[in-house]
């Protein structure tokens, strides 16, 4: 169980949340899909739970901070120095939503649009890290970003993170971004019909077992399973509209 105690490094997706119109209903759907159990909810908080797989943290769901925004998944980056941060998105051209908050002593929060519409987080770490099981079967895998003009996206991430990017050969253009080692997550052309900005991959034991369960809690599937060199994959959207990525690890992986 690949699991990481310790601040992300800088520029790494490191948390993903859900801001739910209907929290225990949220609960119910995703505990059923990815085997998640909840703690916290303290009104201190805001009620924000943290989804948990096998006792470490795997996500964040809460309600959502302004009732009028739809039901989602937010992609987090952890960020060595926020304000430092927020500058760079400010000289690059993107908005900054909600300024670095302090959550307690649990870490910095702050909230994003880059130049095309297209929301992010930022997380500086205090108590909490991020994520600390990863990779595995009820755990965030990938994080994407699908938008209209991958040059200006590629431009303005590589100056708020930066990040290099390497295209992925036969994928269309689709690039992985790194800050010097391993892919980090990946950028491409956001094509009509699918999800647009970034979105949250889970990793899950059968891709069509998660599939059957998205459907039987009342969601749907915009992309039917399917096999790839990376394993098998399907896009679905839960019952709120809100869209997500399964992928079952190839055989043998």
């Amino acid at each position: 169980m690949p699991t990481r105690n310790s601040p992300w490094p800088n520029g790494t997706p490191c948390w993903v949340d859900y801001g739910a119109s209907d929290v225990d209903a949220a609960k119910d759907f995703y505990g059923r899909l990815l085997g998640w159990e909840f703690t916290g909810g303290d009104p201190e908080y805001g009620g924000y739970l943290n989804a948990t797989r096998n006792g470490e943290p795997a996500a964040g769901l809460g309600p959502l901070m302004d009732p009028g925004d739809s039901p989602g998944w937010t992609t987090y980056f952890s960020v060595d120095d926020s304000q430092a941060t927020v500058a760079r998105i400010r000289e690059a051209g993107g908005t900054v939503v909600v300024e670095p908050m302090e959550v307690g002593p649990m870490g910095t929060m702050t909230i994003a649009v880059d130049p095309q519409g297209n929301p992010f987080g930022l997380w500086q770490s205090g108590q909490h890290t991020g994520v600390r099981v990863y990779n595995e079967p009820g755990a965030l895998v990938w994080n994407e970003a699908a938008v209209d003009d991958p040059a200006a996206a590629r431009e303005f991430y590589s100056a708020v993170f930066g990040f290099t990017f390497d295209e992925v050969p036969g994928a269309g253009g689709y690039t992985t971004f790194a800050t010097g080692g391993d892919p980090l997550g990946g950028l491409g052309g956001h094509q009509p019909g699918s999800p647009k900005g970034w979105a949250t991959c889970f990793s899950v034991a059968s891709t069509d077992d998660a599939v059957a369960t998205v459907e039987a809690g009342g969601g749907k599937v915009t992309t039917a399973p399917m096999d790839t060199e990376f394993g098998r994959f399907a896009v679905v959207e839960d019952p709120w509209g809100a869209p997500l990525s399964v992928m079952q690890a190839p055989s043998g992986s």
